[in-house]
């Protein structure tokens, strides 16, 4: 008999990658990578399991090397961690008739732009927005929207290239990074400018037309959105709950989603719960550990189950609060050492401490998701008890970073001590 096969187009390093891999295993499912660069990911070869490169963005070539392993394993299923991959596996579910996302659905939602006109027509609330192509139509959007603004990649995922702009001088300097070679682009270049809405940000998690949960976090300093603490469950009031879940569901009417995960991003103001993106995948980062932590559903494995055929259970099975805090750099430099993350493993509470950078790796800050060093993961019965063991762990991880040298600097160690060489004896 044929072993069955997961398989996973792309992964990625640091969020939910290896939970796929994990979460097929405890299935009885065999996992494979397709990736145009399978030796960045070291977790696969760690389990155990089967990476093959292919060219992830050439649709034919991956309908031809999953008909290849079709000779030799019964494919129960196609996936994905990626929001960048998602519509491809659509297709690639419909070309061999296995239970997978409307490719369609997922290219409009992925499609910021076309994402924001579906929103608007159904009568969503969200910010007010210009499409801009350069930077001069950068600029008159601003205008008429009024300044403060979010400048981001109409294309995009993890806040890569998304920056708040105060003024006229930070909107030409973003509109220049983004233009000027250094960002790179998903598709062509097309900016979105959209109104800074203000309030406190939850985000909602949604499997199928169910929403799972809300989540609270916050963000590192502005101008850049960095998430630096997470908490779930939301605290909210039954109605402001109610507000965000109705309005999460018009979102999945408005965009024809509703098959697999969804993840909802919001600002709560005034006048009410104003959408500000909608991902048609989990969300990174260490929502779904977060999810399961404090409800039981473990939302990868969940997913994995509608792939291959099986009937999912979103039951919560307990009630907790969990809340995670993002380790990250005020400078960039040379990691000189880090360290307290095994006495902040051992407090009772703390589920998970992770470090991602080791002892003299250099930092280079980007104002997105890469930008994070670790984090810490806490769970306990109530929200108060678990921000305190969070915050115990987190006091007792410290680390320190030498600044790169400066230009000057740079030129004046170039130049040799003048008692070097002065009376060497020859």
């Amino acid at each position: 008999m044929a072993t069955r096969a997961l398989i996973l187009v792309e992964g990625d390093e640091t969020g939910n990658g290896i939970l796929y891999i994990q979460a097929a295993q405890r299935l009885g499912l065999y996992p494979i990578t397709l990736s145009a660069n399978p030796a960045k990911y070291d977790y696969v070869a760690v389990q155990g399991y089967e990476a093959i490169r292919v060219d992830t963005a050439d649709l034919d070539a991956l309908i031809r090397e999953c008909s290849n392993l079709a000779t030799n394993y019964d494919i129960a299923g196609i996936t994905t961690s990626l929001e960048a991959f998602y519509a491809t596996i659509g297709k690639l579910c419909r070309h061999f008739d296995l239970p997978g996302p409307n490719p369609g659905s997922i290219e409009r939602c992925c499609d910021k732009f076309v994402q924001r006109q579906l929103l608007a027509e159904a009568g969503v609330p969200i910010p007010a927005y210009r499409l801009a192509a350069d930077a001069t139509e950068v600029e008159s959007s601003a205008a008429e929207i009024g300044l403060p603004v979010i400048v981001k990649p109409a294309v995009g995922s993890g806040s890569s290239g998304v920056r708040l702009c105060r003024n006229a001088d930070e909107l030409a300097e973003h509109a220049t990074y983004l233009l000027g070679g250094k960002h790179i682009w998903r598709s062509s270049p097309r900016m979105l400018v959209e109104e800074f809405v203000e309030g406190p940000y939850y985000s909602a998690d949604i499997m199928g037309n169910e929403v799972i949960g809300i989540e609270a976090a916050d963000f590192g300093p502005p101008p850049h959105f960095v998430f630096h603490h997470f908490t779930f469950p939301a605290p909210l009031t039954d109605e402001a709950y109610k507000r965000i879940a109705d309005v999460s569901l018009g979102c999945l009417r408005a965009l024809d989603l509703g098959w697999g995960p969804t993840n909802i991003e919001f600002r709560l103001t005034k006048r009410g719960p104003v959408v500000i993106e909608v991902n048609p995948r989990l969300p990174g980062g260490p929502n779904p550990k977060l999810v399961r932590l404090a409800y039981g559903v473990d939302l990868v494995t969940e997913h994995i189950k509608l792939v291959i055929g099986m009937e999912w259970d979103l039951r919560r099975r307990q009630s907790q609060t969990a809340a995670a805090r993002n380790l990250l750099p005020d400078r960039d430099g040379t990691l000189d050492w880090i360290g307290g993350d095994s006495q902040a493993a051992t407090i009772s509470g703390v589920a998970e401490v992770k470090l991602q950078l080791k002892s003299k790796a250099p930092i280079f800050r980007k104002g997105d998701y890469r930008d994070c060093i670790g984090h810490v993961i806490a769970v306990s019965p109530s929200l108060a008890r678990t921000e305190a063991i969070l915050q115990c762990a987190v006091d007792l991880i410290d680390w320190s970073i030498t600044p790169f040298p400066t230009l000057g600097e740079q030129e004046q160690s170039a130049v040799p001590h003048p008692c070097i060489g002065a009376n060497d004896g020859r």
